[in-house]
């Protein structure tokens, strides 16, 4: 097979071209993809302060998404929240995505948190109550169901699992559509550990547990980031039967969707923004009962997916980029707040040979050329 071999640190890579995206059809699963957003490289800013957006290729990335059969997952911690992405634009991507959304009869989903309330030894309980039912309105205002996003505020002034309980019930009881919860472990943002009140985890599903029997009605589902597929099965087996789970583990995703005799996973995952193609067609195999295809489309995007979400986790958001750079949906690997320097470039030589393992590279020579001018302005003739 041709292709464009690059000379990469850690050994040569071969780019060949993978197989052309296809939209899917009536999945038996609800997939929503997590979704980055695209930097403005040319703004008059501080890039480490200041989140400019290109706004005209962040709403054609969704449309790609969409065209492809996904649900999107608006301004969450793909979209770089809380670590670049500010409420204010958080706001305005939400309303810009669900009227595209609305417009294309599409589905779509946004994270509504407490970010723009900073924790503090002053910050009581009601205070995170008023700072979540302000962004749940904003985000149902603008049309768009909510994903109730974990809290930092709320996880440092929190005394027990009697606070996480109070605040739930308040927010869930006025919210217009059923919502979906998020549990986002400290891999993620370590400014989360201890959330539902405790550190075992055990007994911080034992509080969500409760949270969502007491609401039932109120909860479209819950997505678990704790990359631990024991403990989304088990948290999944005694969700009421109305409640989906929808799985965040970007580690063991296949064999939580396919699911067993007891239940499956539906999904809500950030490593389909760079797989997307691939999710697509996986899906669209389950969907015709092909368990093989299945497997085997979505088998070799497992070693990507655990090498962009490796630790630090909360730094994967620069894989997701470099891939959508490389596979042509952005002319730059620009990120907001000056994030595409959390990897190195070892990690991003690495990152190639998987997404070439994986069969994602859609333009090898776009690709290969691409890789080269990040490898050269890292001190590597690739």
């Amino acid at each position: 097979m041709s292709g464009t071999t690059l000379n990469l640190p850690g050994g040569a890579v071969t780019l060949t071209a993978g197989p052309a995206a296809q939209s899917g059809g009536d999945w038996t699963r609800t997939a929503y993809a997590a979704t980055h957003i695209v930097a403005d490289p040319l703004a008059d800013c501080d890039p480490w302060l200041d989140a400019a957006i290109d706004w005209d290729r962040t709403l054609a990335f969704r449309d790609h998404l969409w065209g492809l059969g996904f649900g999107v997952a608006e301004a969450m911690d793909t979209a770089q929240r809380g670590m670049g992405l500010d409420w204010p634009t958080s706001l305005e991507l939400i309303q810009r995505a669900t009227r595209a959304a609305q417009a294309g009869g599409h589905l779509i989903a946004s994270g509504a948190g407490t970010d723009h309330l900073a924790p503090g030894q002053d910050v009581t309980i009601d205070d995170v109550i008023a700072a979540y039912e302000m962004q749940c309105e904003a985000v149902e205002a603008a049309g768009s169901r909510v994903i109730l996003m974990a809290s930092r505020a709320l996880a440092a002034a929190a005394t027990g699992p009697e606070d996480y309980a109070r605040v739930y019930d308040r927010v869930l009881s006025g919210l217009a559509q059923p919502a979906i919860l998020h549990w986002l472990g400290e891999m993620f943002d370590p400014a989360l550990a201890g959330y539902w009140g405790s550190a075992d985890t055990d007994a911080a599903m034992d509080t969500a547990l409760r949270v969502i029997e007491a609401n039932a009605a109120k909860v479209d589902g819950i997505k678990i980031s704790l990359l631990s597929a024991d403990k989304e099965i088990a948290m999944r087996r005694r969700l009421p039967a109305s409640v989906k789970m929808y799985t965040g583990d970007d580690f063991n995703y296949p064999d939580l969707i396919k699911g067993d005799d007891q239940g499956h996973s539906h999904a809500l995952l950030g490593i389909f923004d760079p797989i997307a193609g691939a999710a697509a067609q996986a899906l669209s195999q389950m969907a015709r009962d092909d368990m093989a295809g299945y497997e085997a489309t979505f088998a070799p995007t497992v070693p990507l997916s655990r090498h962009i979400f490796k630790a630090p986790t909360r730094f994967y958001k620069t894989g997701v980029v470099f891939m959508a750079y490389l596979n042509g949906h952005q002319d730059h690997f620009t990120m907001v707040g000056g994030q595409e320097s959390t990897r190195s470039t070892l990690h991003l030589a690495e990152l190639v040979r998987l997404a070439e393992a994986a069969r994602l590279f859609t333009d090898p020579d776009r690709a290969a050329a691409r890789v080269r001018h990040v490898m050269a302005a890292r001190g590597v003739e690739a």
